[in-house]
Formats: C-alpha cells, structure tokens, sequence
C-alpha cells in the first residue's frame, strides 16, 4: 500500500507540560502510551502504544485479566474506570496480579485511543 506509514507500535508526540522521564506513563488526548526517553516539556518524545509494562499502580488489588485504566490526575494505573474527579482511560489488561500494596501492575497496553 502506498499511504501505510508505519505499524503505530511507538509514536513520536510532543511531550507535555512538566516533560516525561524514560518508563512514564503519558496520557496525550486520548493517547496513551509509555515513554521511551527522557524529555524536557515541548520536546519530541516516542511512546510505545503497545507491549508489556510495569507501571505505576493506584491502591487495589487487581486480578490477572482485569481492565486497567490510567488515573492521569493521580498519574497511576487502575482497575477503576471513573472517580468524582471523572473517567479514567482504558489502557489495557493485567497480565499479572497485583497485590493491595503493591506499588506497580504489569500491563498489556491495548494500542487503543480512550475506546471502552
């Protein structure tokens, strides 16, 4: 095909206010995805879109299999998909449980843009 640019498994984005630091977690819209560097505000950054990742995990226990969504005002992944403060973005499954304690969750990111 002669319009395919490439398969979307990272993504170049300008990073947002405050910058990224290489393994964040980075909501951009309704894009999530986990970054590959570390960068300043403004500059260009490449988020993986999918893979695997330990990330940043709110209070809870989560069960294997369970749909994880990223708290962007808490910045932390979690098994709740809306609070008073408004709805969390679907961001992928467990693929490994994760005790009440535990401080991050492994993630299979689900290439999706915010899709419940």
């Amino acid at each position: 095909m002669k319009n395919y640019v490439q398969r979307g498994d990272v993504v170049t984005a300008t990073a947002p206010a405050g910058g990224v630091s290489s393994g964040d977690g980075v909501l951009i819209s309704s894009l999530f995805g986990v970054a590959a560097t570390t960068v300043d505000a403004g500059s260009e950054v490449e988020l993986a879109t999918t893979g695997v990742f330990d990330l940043p995990k709110a209070s809870g226990a989560v069960t294997f299999g369970a749909p994880l969504y990223w708290d962007a005002a808490a910045e932390k992944v979690t098994a709740v998909a809306s609070t008073t403060a408004g709805d969390n973005t679907l961001i992928g499954v467990a693929i490994a449980a994760a005790g009440v304690n535990a401080s991050t969750v492994r993630v299979r990111l689900n290439g999706s843009f915010g899709v419940a």
